[in-house]
C-alpha cells in the first residue's frame, strides 16, 4: 500500500502556516507591518534564518512585501471588490446604491446570528469597546470620525462571525464605503435626530451581541438598515426636488 513516512515539519513551514492563518482569518491585515525580525523570532520561537526562509516563501506566494529601510508588510491581497469602471458605474447610479444596501442587510443580518453564536468573548468586547467609541465621538458633532466608527463597528461584527470568505469580500467592499463609492455617508450625519436614531440603533445591535441573542441581533441589524435605506431615499427625493424647484426659478428668471 502506498503510505510513506510522516516526516517532521521544518520550522520555516510551521511560520509560514502561522502567518497565513493570521493573514486568512483578517488578524493580519494588509499593509499592516510585521515586528522587526529579532521579535518575531523571539515570539515564534524560531532561528532567524528559519524565519528569513518563510518570510522569503511568503513573499514568493504574494502574501508579504518587503519596503526598503522600512520593513517587512503584509501585501495588500484584498485590492478592490470591483474595477475602477464599474466602481465608476455606480457611483453614478442610484441602483447601485440602494442594492449594496440590501445585500449589506442580508450579509450583515447574517453575520450578526453568526457572531451571537461563534463570537470569542474577546470578540464581543471589542464590538463594545468600539460601540463606546460610538458614543463618545457623538456629542464631537464630527460626520468624519463618526463615519470611519460606524463602518468599524460593522466590521467588527463581520470580524466576529468567524467566516473568512465573508470577512475578506466585506472588508474590501467596507473600503469602498468609506471612501464614499456607494453613498456620502456624511449626508446622515446632518440631522441631529437622524445621529441620534443611529447611535440607538448601533446601541440596540451591541445589546442584542452582547446578550448572544441572534434573533434579536438580526433584527436590530435589520432595522439600522431599513433606516438607512429611508433616510437615502429621502434626501435623494429632496436634492431632486431642490433642483427642480432651481430649474423653475431659473425659468421665471430668464422670462
Amino acid at each position: 500500500m502506498p503510505f510513506q513516512k510522516v516526516l517532521p515539519e521544518k520550522l520555516s513551514t510551521s511560520v509560514v502556516r502561522q502567518i497565513e492563518q493570521l493573514i486568512l482569518r483578517g488578524i493580519l491585515r494588509p499593509g499592516e507591518r510585521l515586528p522587526s525580525e529579532r521579535e518575531l523570532s523571539d515570539r515564534l520561537g524560531v532561528s532567524r534564518p528559519s524565519l528569513r526562509e518563510a518570510v522569503a516563501e511568503l513573499q514568493d506566494n504574494g502574501l508579504l512585501e518587503t519596503r526598503a529601510g522600512s520593513g517587512v508588510f503584509v501585501a495588500e491581497v484584498l485590492g478592490n471588490a470591483f474595477s475602477p469602471a464599474l466602481i465608476r458605474l455606480f457611483a453614478a447610479h442610484d441602483e447601485a446604491v440602494f442594492d449594496y444596501i440590501a445585500f449589506r442587510r442580508d450579509i450583515e443580518g447574517l453575520a450578526a446570528d453568526r457572531a451571537c453564536r461563534m463570537a470569542s468573548d474577546t470578540d464581543l468586547r471589542v464590538i463594545d469597546t468600539v460601540f463606546k467609541r460610538m458614543e463618545a465621538a457623538h456629542p464631537k458633532r464630527n460626520p468624519a470620525e463618526e463615519a470611519a466608527i460606524d463602518a468599524d463597528f460593522h466590521m467588527a461584527i463581520i470580524e466576529a462571525s468567524h467566516n473568512v470568505i465573508m470577512l475578506h469580500m466585506l472588508r474590501s467592499m467596507f473600503d469602498l464605503l468609506r471612501e464614499g463609492v456607494f453613498y456620502n455617508r456624511n449626508v446622515m450625519f446632518k440631522q441631529r435626530t437622524t445621529r441620534d436614531d443611529l447611535l440607538e440603533q448601533h446601541r440596540a445591535i451591541n445589546v442584542a451581541l452582547q446578550k448572544r441573542d441572534p434573533v434579536e441581533a438580526r433584527a436590530a441589524v435589520i432595522a439600522h438598515l431599513d433606516y438607512v435605506e429611508t433616510a437615502l431615499r429621502d434626501e435623494k427625493r429632496a436634492l431632486r426636488n431642490e433642483a427642480v424647484a432651481l430649474q423653475r426659478f431659473q425659468h421665471e428668471k430668464d422670462r
